[in-house]
């Protein structure tokens, strides 16, 4: 069983951060100490850089199958390692559709041959298939998709009826895209009796506007309470929607539940001008104001996880006018160096970024001993050094797709080391070539 000690860690972990070692054992987290020594240990001496548990991404686009000219799941899965990601949750709407049972496990053979990191996919929803969900084991993934909004492939939900039996017929975690598809089509003709087929990209918030995700996500709310269905809403974009989630019960006892992703966490219409669409997602970045309500939501815990919503575009799709440019983009190899800025700057404490990036999707989907520095949890760390600056460029962008809406933007810090299930998968620039990735399993009675 190989062995290694990382020595001289400040090890952020349950709202704290202590410096010490921490031992490795096979796939294990064997010891937390002070100070560890076993004989013919590897021993890394990390000289005080940040170790935390491996990041937990609950939504991810790897574009397989169907997508690959996009991003695939091996060359997503590396460029995640490079950022700390080491589990990530797969989205249903590639080509064919993650609808069926067979199509699903389809997928985890794909994960199984190809993922760098730990793994684990979304089962679709959709207008038609509540037979085949209602077949759909809750030990099989981590849960079910719905877009009751569209988005890239056309899995729109709007069906009323058949979306109550949804939420009465499943027992896992619903994570749901909401925008009001109705509002948004009345919105698109607005603006195109305006400019025709010339819309301004600015114009995007307010086509895919701030009433269309409240009048979704609060339909799902009230879905949600009056069948107790397991909700976790993605992607949160707006102000006025943080009036629907609670920071009044923990977490293992809420029933609905809520994400922000790193855009628009950052990002604001302001952009729009130099980055244009680049910057294009459903849902849409909006205004200033809404970022910093949703920052507001995430700090006294309304909102519970951190996410990326990575959906690689190339750059010949994304270069394309408002209306032709699909929505989406990359991020995975920035989400952690891009929130350890605002931890530089006083904006979000080292440990509450890892609460919501790694304790919280853990807890919310019931993953099975991962997200924690804990002794006999699997393996998965990252560390990151606070002090080494670099900047986002072709050089260093690692997506299939080749571009970052980060390019030059610069960091104060880098992810220097991932294991996933105690494997170094990636070290200072330079991946293992092994893959020593798992399905993820799940807690669930």
């Amino acid at each position: 069983m190989s062995r290694t000690i990382i020595k001289n860690a400040r090890m952020v972990n349950e709202g704290r951060i202590e410096e010490g070692d921490l031992l490795v054992e096979g796939e294990r987290i064997a010891r937390i100490g002070p100070s560890i020594s076993s004989d013919g240990a590897r021993v890394i001496d990390i000289q005080g850089k940040f170790l935390f548990p491996g990041v937990i991404d609950d939504q991810v686009h790897f574009r397989e199958p169907g997508l690959t000219h996009k991003g695939d799941i091996g060359t997503e899965s590396r460029a995640a390692l490079a950022g700390g990601i080491t589990s990530f949750m797969e989205q249903p709407n590639t080509v064919p559709q993650t609808t069926t049972i067979e199509k699903l496990e389809e997928k985890f053979q794909m994960g199984a041959r190809s993922s760098y990191a730990n793994y684990s996919f979304l089962f679709g929803g959709t207008n038609d298939n509540l037979e085949e969900l209602k077949k759909l084991d809750r030990h099989a993934c981590s849960g079910v998709k719905l877009f009751l909004g569209s988005s890239t492939g056309n899995m729109l939900v709007d069906d009323e009826e058949v979306l109550e039996q949804i939420f009465r017929n499943t027992e896992m975690v619903i994570s749901a895209h909401c925008e009001d598809e109705t509002t948004i089509r009345q919105n698109l003709e607005a603006y195109r009796e305006k400019y025709g087929d010339d819309i301004p990209v600015k114009y995007h918030p307010l086509i895919r506007s701030e009433e269309a995700c409240y009048l979704s996500s609060s339909k799902a709310v009230a879905l949600a309470r009056k069948t107790g269905a397991r909700l976790h809403v993605f992607h949160l974009s707006t102000a006025r929607e943080m009036e629907l989630f609670t920071n009044e019960i923990p977490l293992e006892e809420k029933k609905i539940t809520a994400e922000v992703c790193l855009h628009h966490l950052w990002f604001s219409e302001e952009d729009y001008e130099s980055l244009g669409t680049h910057i294009k997602w459903n849902p849409a970045v909006k205004k200033a104001a809404d970022r910093e309500a949703l920052w507001e939501a995430l700090l006294d815990n309304r909102i519970d996880v951190i996410a990326t919503d990575h959906a690689p575009h190339t750059l010949e799709e994304k270069d394309q006018t408002y209306l032709k440019a699909p929505s989406g983009g990359p991020l995975v190899q920035h989400l952690l160096p891009a929130m350890m800025e605002k931890v530089l700057d006083g904006k979000i404490k080292a440990e509450t970024l890892i609460t919501k990036m790694c304790h919280n999707p853990a807890i919310l989907f019931q993953i099975r001993d991962r997200g924690y520095l804990r002794e006999g949890y699997y393996a998965d760390l990252t560390v990151v050094d606070p002090d080494d600056p670099w900047m986002v460029g072709k050089g260093n962008i690692l997506y299939k797709c080749g571009w970052s809406p980060f390019e030059g933007t610069g960091f104060r810090t880098r992810v220097t080391h991932t294991f996933v299930n105690g494997h170094l998968a990636y070290e200072n620039g330079t991946f293992s070539g092994q893959r020593n990735s798992k399905r993820l399993t799940f807690n669930r009675s």
